[in-house]
């Protein structure tokens, strides 16, 4: 599969899609501000299908660290098909779809108006889409759009809408200045990161992967594990970091990656699971906003110099793992933009 596939350029494209999300969110950010000032609600519900799903994960804990307003992550189906789940009360809804019209998700939104809970935005990569019309109001990417079957730059730029949308909740603009900065960042990330991703996802001695990831990584890890099992078809789990201690370390042998999205808070305890995982003969990597004295205990450190916190700088970890997903499906002769068995959009 040569390099000109969708989903490479999309993977390639990340910077400058992250730039002109950045810009729309400017475009919509005041009246975004007069919509947050009449809404009422002292808690938020985030929807999302399969990697929407994990970026809703990814979304209520940084909304939670952030904003203190409590956040909470399920399945659209869940909120669709068990109407007992929902909040009833002053609740704010976030739906998460990069086409704006996956059936679960929709019939989500129409749930949530059923029980009067409150209002809903969406975020989404399609200004005119269902989901872009239903909801109160829409926040849209559509540089995120994508060929690709597989989500890449669409999830990164999603993820990004959503740390701007926490930025304004918490009043915060120092915070939505800093996410002005992560195009630049990941554009100088990917300048020292050489072929690894490359010589990682081609070893074919690698059998079975692991991603691990606590606080506002848990959703990124499972976002990670998804991507190798749609490009290349590979084994693939997602855990909490200190969760993989508790029985998945079993399956660990000399034909297993560990890979862990290292946070700030953890990092003393959550490089500790990597060296245990070492010591049983996996081969590891860490990565890290700055190689800490305890990183050599990794056997591949990426370090994101990103000089932002752990709530901030959640988009750079992905590129490194939709590279490493996209060689291990090149190398096993695969199309990484026709994943087995999938379509872009699950419509029921």
């Amino acid at each position: 599969m040569a390099k000109q596939s969708h989903t490479w350029q999309e993977i390639l494209s990340q910077p400058e899609t992250w730039r002109a999300t950045l810009d729309a969110f400017a475009t919509a950010k005041a009246s975004l501000e007069d919509f947050l000032g009449q809404a009422d609600f002292d808690q938020i519900l985030v929807v999302g299908c399969g990697s929407t799903y994990y970026l809703a994960q990814t979304a209520a804990a940084t909304l939670t660290g952030c904003t203190r307003i409590p956040g909470r992550a399920l399945p659209s189906s869940e909120l669709w098909l068990f109407p007992s789940v929902i909040p009833t009360d002053r609740t704010l809804l976030l739906t998460v779809s990069r086409s704006g019209a996956t059936t679960e998700t929709l019939r989500a939104l129409e749930r949530f108006r059923e029980v009067g809970a409150g209002l809903a935005i969406a975020i989404t990569c399609y200004p005119e889409s269902p989901l872009s019309r239903q909801a109160d109001f829409a926040l849209v990417t559509p540089a995120g759009q994508e060929q690709s079957i597989a989500q890449t730059r669409s999830f990164t730029s999603m993820l990004l809408l959503i740390q701007a949308l926490t930025a304004a909740l918490a009043g915060s603009d120092g915070m939505l200045e800093r996410l002005y900065g992560l195009p630049d960042v990941l554009e100088s990330l990917l300048s020292r990161l050489g072929d690894l991703p490359q010589r990682l996802g081609a070893d074919q001695e690698i059998e079975q992967f692991f991603f691990l990831g606590g606080g506002p990584f848990y959703g990124l890890a499972n976002e990670a594990m998804l991507k190798t099992k749609e490009m290349s078809l590979s084994y693939a789990e997602a855990y909490h970091i200190l969760e993989f201690r508790h029985g998945p370390v079993s399956m660990v042998n000399d034909h297993t990656l560990v890979v862990g999205l290292l946070s700030d808070t953890g990092l003393a305890e959550e490089i500790r699971v990597l060296k245990d995982a070492k010591e049983l003969g996996a081969r590891t990597l860490a990565l890290v906003e700055e190689s800490a004295s305890t990183c050599w205990l990794a056997e591949h450190v990426v370090e994101l110099r990103s000089s932002l916190n752990e709530w901030e700088r959640g988009p750079l970890y992905l590129p490194v793992v939709h590279r490493l997903a996209y060689h291990r499906a090149v190398v096993k002769g695969l199309d990484p933009d026709r994943p087995k068995n999938l379509e872009a959009v699950v419509q029921l």
